[in-house]
């Protein structure tokens, strides 16, 4: 019988796993698992619990937020790729940013099912220096919205919570002078938000079209927002963001690279999977060539 390894955030979101256990455990028997469930204590948990556990099974499945996921994956990186199972994902955190890509059910039972029996696919992994990310690193205006926001907080006012805080630092707003490198050449500007991403959408508001997107092409995506320096140049953002249309002449520049180079005039904080990822002057951001394998819906 095959084993399967089930990590899971109890607090995270609304803490609502922990009333669809039994339903969860149940759907991973039936598929013929044999289940251990480890339940994460603290920040950073899940990462050394993949990493010590996870050579011992076929298949881990994770519940929780974009950060229980980040974590794992983390994890798992530490590994040779022959010591990695695939991964299943049952979305459970606030704003679930990574499970936009993955065509999941919508029900825990259904999902905890395609998660021990799906078919797993590659899905490139983002680096930055020497840390990991799922789906995306980030700099600038509201990034550290997720790892500021109290998780009480998200608990009461769901997705809501982030646009909260995040209006309540628009007074704040700073833009940075970067210069870029990427594949196809070289951007200097002041820049207000720079993503580099392997996904859809991050926060529910950003994103490329998904036919831009591709989760096992080697290929990053990165979107910079420059500094506006007029309310019709932040209408203008404001518009190319709302309806994906993106062009230097909007304010909003999206690239395809399999590497960048962020050359930043001072230290800056960056956000990995909505987690606070460090401080860097430059950041060599780039796609790993040993990928994650993830279960997905048709």
């Amino acid at each position: 019988m095959e084993k399967l390894l089930f990590i899971y955030n109890p607090h995270a979101g609304k803490g609502r796993v922990r009333g669809k256990l039994a339903g969860i455990l149940n759907a991973f028997t039936r598929s013929g698992r044999l289940v251990t469930a480890y339940p994460t204590q603290a920040a950073g948990d899940a990462a050394r619990i993949a990493k010590e556990l996870s050579p011992e099974f076929d298949r881990i499945a994770v519940c929780g937020g974009d950060g229980t996921l980040h974590e794992v994956i983390s994890g798992l990186m530490e590994l040779p790729p022959s010591a990695r199972p695939p991964i299943g994902y049952l979305p459970a955190g606030t704003t679930n940013d990574f499970a936009r890509n993955l065509n999941l059910p919508r029900g825990m039972e259904e999902m905890a099912a395609l998660a021990a029996s799906g078919e797993p696919r590659p899905v490139d992994i983002g680096q930055l220096e020497d840390r990991y990310f799922t789906y995306v690193a980030a700099l600038g205006a509201f990034t550290d919205v997720s790892y500021n926001t109290p998780q009480q907080f998200k608990n009461a006012f769901g997705h809501l919570a982030y646009v909260l805080k995040g209006v309540s630092e628009l007074k704040n707003l700073k833009g940075y002078p970067l210069r870029v490198e990427h594949d196809g050449g070289v951007l200097e500007g002041e820049y207000l938000y720079v993503m580099v991403s392997n996904t859809v959408s991050v926060g529910g508001l950003i994103g490329l079209p998904s036919d831009e997107v591709s989760l096992n092409d080697g290929l990053l995506e990165a979107v910079l927002v420059e500094k506006p320096q007029t309310v019709v140049q932040m209408n203008a953002i404001v518009y190319a963001l709302a309806k994906q249309e993106y062009s230097e002449n909007s304010g909003v520049i999206a690239l395809h690279s399999s590497r960048f180079r962020i050359h930043c005039e001072e230290t800056v904080p960056f956000t990995l999977d909505g987690e606070f990822g460090g401080e860097y002057a430059q950041a060599d951001i780039h796609a790993v060539n040993t990928p994650i394998q993830i279960v997905c819906g048709k």
